[in-house]
């Protein structure tokens, strides 16, 4: 179910409408996209999904990871310039479907471990991203470098209207936040937290990606269950428990960055 939050969208909207109407701000792209995608989008994302070009590995978990209805509740679109929060290797699990879905019309950029990401991204255009798309990257939310930081960062890509959105494992709410996040779950309320800091406004949430069968107690955080059903032994009852509760319970969320261009500021 998506959760369209109109109180942040008519903010959006009214700054859309004062930058267009002033001469030294009408470059400025400040609109809020809508929350789902267009026809047309929807038409190019039927097309990759079934172009055969991605593996039966990953095909294997798009009952668990809802790829259509996740980008189309993003508001993805073939023109836009995409940046993904580690992705992975080439053959990274949304990394499969969002290149060829923009290779036509858009610009998709992988923004690696390698590319020294809180710092400056080479070749990056920063304040002209439409969207960062962040998919269970949760090491960089809890581990090593300041939380705060990355999404500082990801703020900073952003033109003015340009949207982050954010699959990730959710932890207990009713536990605090470990700092070091070691079982893997990420508090939403955390998460919610440092976005509000960066400068972010919640324009929509989902619960698509929600799995009320994870207790998120588990002997080895989220890596107890699939896919990477760490600890327990095949065709064993222990194996059979974690396969029945599928993927991990996860939050979907979607913010715009509300400023001007720093140029404007």
């Amino acid at each position: 179910m998506i959760k369209f939050n109109k109180k942040h969208l008519i903010s959006a909207i009214a700054v859309s409408v004062l930058c267009l109407s002033s001469p030294a701000n009408a470059f400025l792209d400040a609109s809020v996209p809508h929350h789902t995608m267009s026809a047309q989008a929807e038409k190019t994302l039927g097309t990759v999904m079934a172009s055969g070009q991605r593996s039966d590995r990953h095909k294997q978990r798009d009952k668990y990871r809802h790829p259509v209805q996740t980008l189309k509740f993003t508001g993805l679109e073939p023109h836009m310039t995409v940046a993904e929060i580690w992705p992975g290797g080439q053959g990274g699990w949304y990394r499969s479907i969002l290149e060829p879905f923009l290779e036509d019309k858009g610009h998709y950029i992988p923004v690696t471990k390698k590319t020294g990401f809180p710092a400056v991204v080479k070749d990056l255009p920063y304040g002209g991203v439409d969207m960062v798309m962040v998919f269970r990257a949760h090491g960089f939310i809890m581990y090593d470098d300041p939380a705060q930081a990355h999404i500082n960062a990801i703020f900073s890509m952003l033109k003015p209207g340009g949207i982050m959105t954010i699959v990730d494992h959710a932890g207990d709410e009713s536990i605090p936040q470990d700092p070091k996040g070691e079982n893997g779950y990420i508090n939403e309320s955390h998460f919610r937290a440092i976005a509000a800091k960066a400068g972010f406004k919640l324009l929509a949430e989902s619960d698509i990606n929600r799995n009320p069968k994870d207790s998120k107690n588990h002997p080895r955080g989220v890596w107890s269950l699939p896919p990477t059903l760490s600890g327990s032994l095949p065709f064993t009852d222990k194996r059979a428990k974690f396969i029945e509760i599928g993927e991990s319970d996860r939050f979907t969320l979607k913010y715009y960055n509300p400023n001007k261009h720093p140029a404007q500021l």
